[in-house]
């Protein structure tokens, strides 16, 4: 086995225990390395033992899809399209048949919802060049993509900061607090889209690069924000060489996942 499950102190944690905690929470924010194989095949595993406990309650949702493609989505997953036209039409990443299509059809074949969260791409890179205050342009329509306006960047939010120092670092380029603002629209969409879908009762788990997640900023961080009482529980994922927990671990999320 070239994983280990851990919890946010560093216990060693059975799946079936982390997996009954997980199935208590509103909200379940699993942080993935993308295109490891391991850790999409684990992220199914995931979803279907909490569909084993909490059955139709159980609500998918990820950054792969953009808030644009809900309907197409949609409708693949009500059987009115094929998934050849899903895959024609829709903004796919790279890796989507091996990575995430299992996921979607796995939510197909059990009736269960899925929800394209992140912002349309154009409107991430509108923001990365000319600012937030760009977002104010868009017509009304284009607007129903993204969180409402105006959108709050918090420095002080875990990770933020580090990444103004990366792209400070780098020098030329987008202004550096563009760049952050990018990330930030992106998680503050992701937030809005989650709540916007979360049934009273319900459980939604979110895949998203472990960036929107870890040390409980990007996605929780807003989530939070617009609702305290939300339980969100978080999952990190690492890649190490070996299989033990180190001290920079401590306080990634609430359960780590550790690849070797």
């Amino acid at each position: 086995m070239n994983y280990r499950w851990y919890g946010k102190q560093g216990d060693e944690i059975p799946f079936e225990n982390m997996a009954e905690a997980l199935a208590e929470a509103d909200v379940v924010l699993f942080g993935e390395l993308h295109g490891n194989p391991l850790i999409h095949q684990l992220q199914e595993k995931v979803t279907r033992e909490l569909f084993t406990i909490r059955k139709q309650e159980l609500l998918l949702g990820t950054e792969m899809f953009e808030a644009d493609d809900q309907l197409i989505l949609d409708e693949y997953l009500s059987g009115l399209i094929l998934h050849r036209h899903l895959v024609a039409e829709a903004k796919i990443w790279n890796g989507y048949e091996s990575d995430y299509r299992p996921l979607v059809d796995f939510a197909k074949g059990q009736g269960l919802g899925f929800m394209a969260t992140n912002i349309p791409r154009r409107y991430a890179n509108l923001v990365a060049r000319e600012g937030l205050a760009a977002l104010e342009r868009l017509s009304n329509e284009a607007q129903r993509f993204i969180a409402p306006l105006p959108i709050t960047v918090d420095l002080a939010t875990p990770g933020y900061q580090e990444m103004l120092g990366m792209k400070m670092g780098h020098g030329a380029g987008m202004e550096p607090s563009n760049f952050v603002a990018a990330q930030a629209v992106k998680d503050a969409t992701m937030a809005h889209f989650i709540l916007k879908n979360l049934p009273p009762g319900g459980l939604l788990i979110h895949f998203n690069g472990d960036y929107h997640s870890k040390r409980y900023g990007g996605i929780y961080w807003y989530l939070k924000q617009a609702d305290r009482a939300l339980t969100v529980l978080t999952i990190a994922s690492v890649a190490v060489g070996s299989l033990t927990f180190r001290e920079e671990h401590m306080g990634l999320g609430d359960f780590v996942l550790a690849i070797a």
